[in-house]
């Protein structure tokens, strides 16, 4: 997305968050129609749900509106990319972080205070590696060096194929990766995403027999 359209997007999802009883302001209005018709539709589906609310749900999404604004920039731009690890999850490993949660809020407070505190003495990249849900999360020591400084436009294919495979696949292409010179990865990775699901195994036993 160019730069212009991030911009009209920030707009106007900020405008929708603030004077959510209204409708857009014309001049919004028009840098709305220069997004992608799908982006379009999000937003007007979105603007029309926060027309539909009560007027006290108006007013308490304003109040959340005007304490986010309130945050830190730096404390707002963690909170956004956990929000946006979250969003981009399969609904399964969502279940499961659910389900996680409740059993964790069920634990006596000191135990809970152990496992903070055990997560907390984790390596800071491993901490945001955990972000990648229970699978890759619990893989990404392993696979850092393939995540890695991974160009914007691969990041999406890649975690699709990686969330794909199958445990076999992900401990063959871990130890690939350990083995794998830093020039060689991104090679690596565009053949990754490239070859199919069913001649996966097969081309990873090949890499490795190398």
């Amino acid at each position: 997305m160019r730069r212009l359209e991030r911009a009209c997007m920030a707009a106007v999802l900020a405008a929708v968050a603030v004077v959510a009883g209204a409708a857009l302001p014309p001049a919004l209005q028009a840098q709305l129609s220069r997004l992608p018709p799908p982006l379009q539709q999000q937003l007007r589906a979105r603007q029309a749900t926060l027309q539909a609310l009560a007027p006290w749900q108006r007013q308490a999404l304003q109040q959340r509106s005007i304490a986010w604004d309130a945050l830190p920039l730096a404390q707002r731009r963690e909170l956004r990319e956990r929000w946006q690890a979250w969003q981009a999850l399969p609904a399964r490993e969502q279940w499961q972080l659910r389900t996680a949660a409740t059993a964790f809020a069920a634990l006596p407070p000191e135990q809970q205070q152990a496992l903070r505190a055990r997560f907390e003495e984790l390596d800071e990249s491993e901490r945001r590696g955990w972000r990648l849900g229970p699978v890759l999360g619990a893989d990404y020591a392993r696979l850092q060096p393939l995540l890695m400084q991974v160009p914007a436009a691969q990041r999406e294919p890649l975690l699709a194929v990686l969330r794909a495979m199958t445990p076999a696949e992900l401990d063959d292409l871990a130890t690939l990766a350990q083995r794998t010179p830093p020039p060689e990865r991104d090679a690596l990775r565009r053949d990754l995403v490239s070859t199919s699901a069913a001649n996966r195994a097969a081309w990873l036993r090949l890499r490795l027999d190398r």
